[in-house]
């Protein structure tokens, strides 16, 4: 019997938030970022997992990177720092039966904070990719990510979340997850 926080992906959804242009260049390491962040969406599209995404006032901020806006579906803008603020994620979540969610994206400290308690609040379990979030400085990420382990979410990493979703390698799509897993690595050690 798994541990109760265990995820797989048949009750995980994946969130994208506010991944947009104009943030992106105040990012320190921004293009590690976009690389996790991509390689849980890429992953989490192979095991047929929901995944949804946000922009934060877009007129102001540009539209989410083109590396990762094409792997995405549509996104609604907000200018609440919640993405719960938009009925349809909860919903979409909901209506799939997705009791659990993956956040990756910009600001830890704003918009994935205040998304992250306002799951939690509603009965979600959270989950923080802490190499597919970021700030504009680390202080600020820093005590995002403590904050959100003491409210409830649960701490991991990209690659911990992608295996974490198999289960093993008896998983039927473990051969692509895995082409997956290695063309990151190679991504990383260059």
């Amino acid at each position: 019997m798994p541990h109760p926080t265990q995820m797989s992906a048949g009750d995980t959804g994946l969130l994208v938030i506010d991944v947009q242009e104009k943030l992106m260049v105040k990012i320190p390491q921004a293009a590690a970022l976009v690389r996790d962040i991509g390689f849980l969406i890429d992953a989490a599209r192979l095991l047929d997992m929901p995944v949804q995404a946000t922009e934060q006032y877009p007129k102001g901020l540009g539209p989410t990177v083109p590396e990762l806006a094409h792997r995405l579906p549509a996104r609604p803008d907000k200018t609440a720092f919640s993405c719960c603020a938009i009925p349809t994620i909860v919903e979409t979540f909901q209506r799939a039966a997705r009791p659990k969610i993956v956040l990756a994206g910009i600001e830890a400290h704003v918009c994935v904070l205040n998304t992250a308690l306002d799951l939690l609040a509603l009965g979600f379990r959270v989950y923080v990719a802490a190499d597919a979030v970021a700030s504009r400085y680390a202080i600020d990420r820093k005590f995002a990510l403590r904050r959100l382990e003491q409210a409830g979410a649960i701490l991991t990493t990209a690659e911990t979340c992608v295996f974490e979703w198999i289960g093993g390698s008896g998983h039927p799509r473990f051969k692509a997850i895995s082409a997956l897993v290695q063309e990151r690595a190679k991504a990383i050690q260059q």
